[in-house]
């Protein structure tokens, strides 16, 4: 009698995508799809959506964009760090790298790629940080690699970047024309507590009021939007 022994299908990698723009989505899924061991187990756009699409699938990375609905991409990796520390994250944005990514990595992401930097390397990142490293770009691994070596901490930094990442998300809906009252709803935060983020802000950025700091943030949000 002969036995034939049968080969085991190769495991696949269940990959969730988390962006509040369906297009998106769909143009990611197009890319995963291509690929015979990577699949995609489901989609969300907000955080609390992201949550229970995670509790049902158990993927093994997350792709998540910084923008969301109700929320951002940081406070939603951070809440995947805390909860899934095996889940591996990678940040997908249009946003400025040099600025958030070290945000994102704090935050307990394994990469960050930016929209601009092509489709490919979703693929690519996708498999790199599921080998356990981290995924950056040349130039900015390059760049925080000389920092480290010079044993420098963010030289020249903008008043910006001592935001904390709460006071920077309200800054930046600040900048998107929204009140506080509006920013509380899609933070789901008391406006009380928007308030004190809002001086907080003022402070560390060394504002003298409230039109001055619309004006800086209406500032910052055009600058991201318009960097090259």
């Amino acid at each position: 009698m002969t036995f034939v022994t049968q080969a085991r299908p190769k495991p696949v990698i269940k990959v969730l995508l988390v962006d509040d723009h369906p297009i998106v989505r769909q143009g990611i899924r197009m890319l995963i799809d291509q690929e015979s061991d990577l699949t995609v187990c489901g989609e969300a756009e907000s955080e609390a959506q992201a949550l229970k699409v995670i509790e049902q699938t158990q993927p093994h990375v997350a792709v998540v964009d910084l923008s969301l609905k109700g929320s951002s991409g940081l406070s939603l990796t951070r809440e995947i760090h805390a909860r899934y520390p095996h889940i591996h994250v990678l940040v997908l944005s249009m946003r400025d790298e040099a600025f958030y990514a070290e945000r994102v990595l704090r935050a307990g992401a394994k990469g960050y790629i930016t929209k601009e930097q092509g489709s490919e390397r979703i693929i690519e990142g996708i498999r790199k940080v599921l080998s356990g490293q981290i995924y950056l770009s040349d130039t900015l691994a390059s760049k925080m690699l000389s920092m480290l070596v010079a044993g420098q901490d963010k030289p020249g930094e903008s008043p910006v970047g001592r935001l904390t990442d709460r006071e920077l998300a309200v800054f930046e809906l600040i900048g998107h024309g929204l009140t506080t009252r509006d920013i509380a709803k899609r933070l789901y935060l008391s406006v009380k507590t928007i308030e004190s983020h809002r001086e907080h802000i003022k402070q560390k950025l060394g504002l003298s009021g409230a039109p001055d700091l619309l004006k800086h943030a209406i500032q910052w949000v055009q600058y991201q939007d318009n960097r090259p």
